[in-house]
């Protein structure tokens, strides 16, 4: 017969040796993603070689330390200090102001959508068709229209950003509201529970691994809406994307290609952060990659 020590015994050392293993898989391949990135840059520097001796187009495909000297501390034509630091981070500032904003009324947004639609099947068959409109249609066909009623500034923004953003969170958070055990659901209406209820305290818990796998792609293609919407109206304070345009426009190649890439790293910052509220959350319970 077991005893529960013995149970508690085992359930440590299967603890402790998937921790082991954990830090054994990671101590393993931290080094496999630099290798890749050395590799990398060493075709960069191929590339920018070839652009800049061969075909005498530099501004196109600039010397990575040039880019990384742009960020770091940016110089103008005579080598004087120059404001694109200054405007790079500015601009960064209001884009994350952007991007979050709209992400913030895309959750709510979806997440009251999903819930509607997950109370019946004549509501997700009524309304989920036009979420997935909503995901196809071509943003720039209703920038004009976009404009029009709301202006061409920080409004009109957050509103393509919101409609970049929102399906992930209405297609997973419906996903996980009907995946909810079946027998739980039946225990549910043998006890009488109010259908707000049944919806508190069995769909929501149990949605809660989709949804913050919703939120988590929300909030990558959040930063995508705020640059797309900023490159399309652009009144107001400029942010990522006006400034993409902008050294595009007057051939400043390591600007660029600096701007491109700390918008990328902002994007795979606001992955990572959600990715591990995700962890934190659900994680003790759910394999929450």
């Amino acid at each position: 017969m077991v005893t529960l020590q013995e149970v508690t015994e085992a359930r440590t050392a299967r603890n402790a040796a998937r921790r082991s293993s954990t830090r054994t898989r990671r101590s393993v391949t931290w080094w496999q993603p630099v290798v890749v990135l050395a590799v990398l840059v060493a075709l960069w520097y191929a590339a920018a070689a070839y652009y800049d001796h061969v075909r005498s187009l530099a501004f196109l495909v600039p010397y990575p330390h040039l880019v990384l000297t742009a960020i770091v501390a940016p110089t103008g034509m005579d080598g004087a200090p120059s404001t694109f630091g200054h405007d790079l981070w500015t601009a960064l500032g209001r884009t994350t102001v952007v991007s979050l904003t709209g992400l913030g009324f895309a959750i709510v947004i979806g997440v009251l959508w999903a819930m509607a639609m997950a109370q019946a099947k004549w509501l997700e068959n009524s309304l989920y068709p036009y979420a997935v409109v909503l995901q196809c249609v071509p943003i720039l066909a209703l920038v004009p229209l976009i404009g029009a009623l709301f202006g061409y500034e920080f409004t009109s923004r957050v509103i393509v950003t919101v409609m970049i953003a929102l399906f992930p969170m209405v297609s997973n958070t419906l996903f996980g509201l009907q995946s909810a055990d079946r027998a739980q659901h039946e225990l549910f209406r043998l006890q009488r529970a109010s259908r707000l209820a049944r919806l508190v305290k069995l769909q929501v818990p149990a949605a809660l691994p989709s949804i913050f796998v919703g939120l988590r792609t929300s909030a990558g293609l959040s930063v995508i809406g705020a640059i797309v919407g900023d490159q399309f109206f652009q009144r107001g304070n400029p942010g990522l994307g006006v400034l993409i345009q902008v050294t595009a426009s007057r051939l400043m190649g390591p600007e660029l290609y600096a701007t491109i890439i700390i918008a990328s790293l902002y994007g795979v910052v606001v992955f990572l952060v959600f990715g591990l509220l995700g962890r934190l959350a659900v994680g003790r319970w759910h394999d929450f990659g």
